[in-house]
Formats: structure tokens, C-alpha cells, sequence
């Protein structure tokens, strides 16, 4: 496939004013209009950020604003938008859900985090996802995941398996673990030799205080791209033709014994 060129929008998140963070995500989308952008990427709860103890009032009705808010702009930009993720209500339930669109802004992915962080409280507040999810993209297959999922890499094999070559994950990921971050995504991105997009907010919220370092990794995990710790648009080009060259290099894939995962028990 030809490359296709991602933009990443390392933004800073006004704590439970969902009006200040939609203006400011405005701006920066109409910065990127009219620039040659195939998909852009949005960072974790963009809208609200963690202001949990009034999530069930803030939080976007079945993401219809939301999903308005990314189709009209996936159209007039001509990009995939992966909308970071939002606070869902969903009946009596919030979901962490992240939404894509195609170039047409049509819906063509949707996940909520399956993975709920228990630093931040979220299981006391929103509701766990109950499945994981891919979209096509451009021919090829990407996978979806929200921060805390980085720390668990039965979802990115499984991602990897369903055919995903490019997993994109948005996060609010904080100091002090600047080197967790590198490292995991990394990680991810070698054992299961696909690339890895991954959008982190900046700024500081109530109790923490956020480093950007958004990243784009190659299948070999090396660095394609990396934010700083400020608010910034970060380009990446991407070619995901490479994840098969490297899987035929080292056959990981080839060379897996799922029937021993599956039936060990310890003796």
C-alpha cells in the first residue's frame, strides 16, 4: 500500500468544561485542514478529562455530540478521525468509548475500555467495555485500545490476530511513569510486530500532572515519531506494508504453540 501520513493531537484537557475542550480541539482540526493528513488521532476523555465525580452529567448521551463532531470533520478534512475517547452514558451506564470515522465521515469503529484504571478511580464511575474491536483502513485492519489497555498484552495479540497491523491508543497517561509508557509501547509494538499510534494528553488535571511524549512506533519498535511534554501536532508517516516484511524476516507468528497456552496448568 502507498504510505499514508497520521496527525496526532497532543492537547492539553480543561477538566470538566467539555464546551472550552471542543472549541480547542476546533482550532486545532481547522490548523489541519487542508494539509495532506490520512488519520488523525484525538488523546483520552478529550471532552472532560477525569473530572469523575461529575461524569454522569457531563458525560456526552450516546456520544451522539461527539460522533456529529467527528463526522463533520473527518468529511471536510478528507482523514480517518479516531476521536481519542469520551465519557459515553449509555442508559444508566458511562462507558471510556472511542470513536472512528472514515474520509466520508462515516462511523467505522467503536471501543470502550475494557480495562478500567483503579488509580484514577475509573471502575468507581464508568462501566468496563465487553469487546474488542478493529476497522479497515485504507485496505488493511486497525485495532483500537484506551491507555491502562497497554498494560495487558493478551489485547494486543488477540488485535494482532484478528488482523490489526497498527494498533492506535489515546491516553491520559501520567508522571512519574514517562518510562512505563516508552517502554510498554515498545513492547507492543516488537512482540507483536505492528506499528503502534498513541496519543497522549498534556497539562495537569486536579492530581495529576501529564508529559505528552505522544509516540509512533514501528513494528521493529523503533521511534517514527515523538511528541514533548507541550502542547503539539505531531506528523508521522507510515507505511504498514512493513509489518508483513518483518513478520516473514522473524516468523513469530509462524513459530506460536497456542496449543500449549491454552492447556498448561501448573504442576
Amino acid at each position: 500500500m502507498r504510505s499514508f501520513k497520521v496527525a496526532i493531537l497532543q492537547t492539553d484537557v480543561a477538566l470538566g468544561d467539555p464546551e472550552a475542550n471542543i472549541h480547542h480541539m476546533e482550532k486545532l482540526l481547522d490548523e489541519i485542514s487542508g494539509k495532506e493528513v490520512d488519520l488523525i488521532l484525538m488523546p483520552e476523555m478529550w471532552t472532560t478529562g477525569y473530572a469523575l465525580s461529575r461524569i454522569r452529567e457531563l458525560a456526552d448521551d450516546e456520544g451522539k455530540r461527539t460522533k456529529n463532531f467527528l463526522s463533520s470533520y473527518a468529511k471536510k478534512i478528507g482523514a480517518f478521525i479516531a476521536g481519542g475517547s469520551i465519557a459515553e452514558r449509555r442508559g444508566e451506564r458511562i462507558y471510556n468509548t472511542s470513536y472512528v470515522f472514515d474520509a466520508e465521515g462515516k462511523q467505522v469503529g467503536e471501543y470502550r475500555k475494557i480495562h478500567l484504571f483503579r488509580l484514577m478511580e475509573e471502575e468507581k464511575f464508568l462501566s468496563p467495555g465487553e469487546r474488542l474491536t478493529t476497522f479497515p483502513f485504507m485496505g488493511e485492519r486497525m485495532g483500537l485500545a484506551i491507555c491502562y489497555d497497554l498494560r495487558f498484552p493478551e489485547l494486543f495479540r488477540q488485535l494482532a490476530l484478528a488482523g490489526a497491523k497498527a494498533i492506535l491508543l489515546p491516553a491520559e497517561w501520567p508522571h512519574p511513569r514517562l518510562h512505563h509508557w516508552r517502554t510498554l509501547l515498545a513492547a507492543r509494538a516488537i512482540e507483536n510486530q505492528m506499528f503502534i499510534i498513541a496519543a497522549n494528553r498534556t497539562g495537569r488535571d486536579e492530581r495529576n500532572f501529564f508529559f505528552g511524549h505522544s509516540l509512533v512506533l514501528s513494528p521493529w519498535g523503533e521511534v517514527v515519531a515523538e511528541g514533548g511534554e507541550g502542547e503539539e501536532i505531531l506528523y508521522a508517516t507510515i507505511r504498514l506494508d512493513e509489518v508483513e516484511k518483518i513478520r516473514r524476516e522473524i516468523p513469530v507468528f509462524e513459530d506460536r504453540r497456542p496449543d500449549l497456552y491454552t492447556s498448561f496448568s501448573p504442576s
